[in-house]
């Protein structure tokens, strides 16, 4: 870890964090929520000793990265935005991109918006999903899962306060070791209710990792990460140009069987009967690991590792 440089870079208006390891053609990580640059560490270090030069950013709103304090000021154009000055800053043209969880969202519209800046994509979790013009993102959650379903309920504005009234710690630990994979509700006294079980780590997540976590969401807090969510319905109405529009980069797809994002109505369907294909020709693999739950890089280092290097080495 010790061979990883960190730096601040002015992007877009804002100051970013960025890790970054080796040298030779580029591949760009994008983390999720509520996680952070490193949870790439075992595949920044993987990909440096292949000849690769890794970086993995923090995102705008998490870590050492700066939080505006509007939600408004998350949307994708935001946030690819960033990332664009970012490879910019760096004197990129061209980078291989791999995402997850909220970075696959965003890798998804990084290749909407910007397929001239990426050789190929692997992402992880998340599927592609088309605009549906008859109906907002958050109306269409609500209607399938209800008002506790944890996006409706992220929306709420002051939801940041409550989810800090619990330790930060024993929050991510319940999160990161959760195998569940049905649909997560959350009551709106949410803090007077969360009482899991002392944590046991699995083998995957040491003790150091886990502080690592805490420490920077004990700084910055979970607001930044809310506000991704809060502006799913903006990013709806700003992309209504791209309505109908597929994802032409070359794409690799891996998910878990426990995860959460794999059990959505629909979605294993979606994969498998042609519609993911149909909307994202570059489509070249889907991999469906068994037994594996939501934070796949993590869990599973090696695996994913092997899975992105034998992929981007084609391109």
């Amino acid at each position: 870890m010790e061979t990883i440089q960190h730096k601040n870079i002015e992007v877009n208006g804002i100051k970013m964090h960025v890790a970054e390891v080796g040298d030779g053609p580029a591949v760009l990580f994008l983390h999720g929520f509520p996680e952070l640059w490193y949870t790439w560490r075992h595949q920044m270090l993987f990909l440096s000793s292949k000849g690769y030069r890794a970086i993995a950013p923090d995102l705008r709103g998490f870590g050492d990265t700066d939080a505006p304090p509007s939600s408004t000021s998350y949307t994708a154009f935001h946030i690819v935005g960033d990332l664009v000055c970012l490879l910019d800053s760096l004197g990129l043209e061209m980078v291989y991109l791999v995402g997850h969880d909220w970075g696959a969202i965003i890798a998804w519209y990084m290749c909407l918006f910007r397929p001239d800046r990426i050789k190929a994509l692997v992402n992880m979790s998340v599927v592609y999903t088309p605009r549906n013009p008859l109906i907002k993102p958050v109306e269409q959650f609500r209607k399938t899962f209800g008002d506790d379903f944890y996006i409706c309920r992220f929306q709420e504005i002051g939801w940041e306060e409550e989810f800090a009234k619990v330790d930060t710690k024993r929050q991510l630990a319940a999160l990161y070791c959760n195998r569940n994979p049905s649909a997560p509700k959350l009551p709106k006294d949410y803090a007077k209710c969360f009482n899991p079980p002392p944590y046991t780590l699995p083998s995957w997540l040491t003790e150091q990792d886990l502080d690592y976590f805490a420490s920077k969401y004990r700084e910055t807090g979970f607001r930044g990460g809310f506000n991704y969510y809060r502006c799913f319905d903006l990013n709806w109405e700003l992309c209504a140009g791209w309505t109908g529009s597929k994802i032409l980069v070359p794409v690799k797809f891996i998910v878990g069987d426990l995860d959460l994002t794999y059990e959505f109505p629909g979605t294993k369907e979606y994969i498998h009967d042609g519609g993911f294909k149909k909307i994202v020709p570059g489509l070249e693999e889907v991999v469906v690991m068994e037994g594996v739950a939501h934070f796949i890089n993590q869990e599973k280092p090696e695996e994913i590792n092997n899975h992105i290097f034998d992929f981007i080495n084609k391109f």
